[in-house]
């Protein structure tokens, strides 16, 4: 595992390491590597480590597979999905305004918006949310076409949840003040509550005004982070479908703003930046 080089960038304060490899289908080290490599005190530190590589089909330009900081993969990271285009520019693998992205979730597009050395500026077209509680996936007694507003128990509580699917799954709790939430003990007893077969992304979301919403992110399998790309989108679809605010918001992170738009077509796509830090060389174990 020794001697990889690795590209650090972040995307809103949402940081990730990017290792360029020659296929991204057989990575039998990347949990470990992963692990290591994103360790705040005994690596490089990240919330995300990505390999990259030229995509082998017609439909995309790059692959990319993503694992999160306890060696679990994501199966689609907006922010992250953000890095891997500035990283292909920045790298000069890439040079069109235009590019496809292969993720777990599917190929994203994206657009170059404008950009400097080392900070570049894209729209991404993250897909289409998925609604069904089937699709986040949930283990209900009855399916549902929405999950809005469902009351979830946790202990003796019970809290009010949206949930859904941006290619990862989703779950959304509108609170009158982020101040107030106990992000370290709700985050991980929603993040591993039962009704999540494959554990949950989590964002506490305030409405702010029609156009803007601020939200605080516990993301599966990396924890707090100070922001989120999928969870931005997530958290723009549903405030608009409880109607607290329309289909275009800005979304204020702990890390920046991000600008989502839920088109008519469906589609939701991610406004943002993201920045190259520094380059290295893995020399662990």
């Amino acid at each position: 595992m020794s001697g990889h080089h690795f590209t650090k960038l972040q995307g809103m304060g949402n940081d990730f390491l990017v290792v360029e490899v020659d296929e991204v289908s057989e990575l039998p080290d990347a949990e470990r590597m992963a692990r290591d490599l994103c360790d705040r005190r005994f690596g490089a530190g990240a919330d995300g480590l990505i390999f990259v590589a030229r995509a082998n089909g017609p439909d995309a330009d790059f692959d990319s597979r993503i694992f999160n900081s306890d060696g679990s993969e994501a199966g689609v990271s907006g922010n992250g999905t953000r890095c891997v285009a500035a990283y292909v520019h920045f790298k000069q693998r890439w040079h069109g305004n235009e590019v496809r992205i292969r993720t777990a979730a599917g190929v994203k597009r994206g657009r170059l918006a404008e950009h400097g050395d080392t900070y570049f500026e894209f729209q991404f077209d993250m897909g289409e949310p998925r609604l069904q509680s089937e699709a986040v996936p949930m283990q209900l007694d009855q399916p549902l076409e929405h999950v809005v507003r469902y009351p979830l128990h946790i202990g003796g509580d019970m809290i009010e949840v949206t949930c859904l699917s941006m290619g990862n799954p989703q779950c959304l709790v509108f609170v009158s003040e982020l101040e107030r939430v106990n992000l370290a003990e709700l985050g991980p007893l929603l993040e591993h509550h039962p009704v999540f077969p494959d554990r949950a992304n989590v964002e506490f979301i305030r409405v702010l005004s029609r156009e803007e919403i601020e939200i605080r992110i516990w993301e599966r399998g990396a924890g707090h982070t100070l922001s989120s790309g999928t969870g931005s989108c997530a958290s723009a679809v549903a405030a608009a479908l409880n109607g607290y605010t329309d289909r275009a918001v800005h979304v204020y992170t702990e890390g920046g703003a991000l600008q989502v738009e839920w088109r008519g077509d469906n589609h939701v796509w991610l406004s943002g930046g993201a920045q190259v830090i520094y380059e290295g060389r893995w020399l662990g174990r």
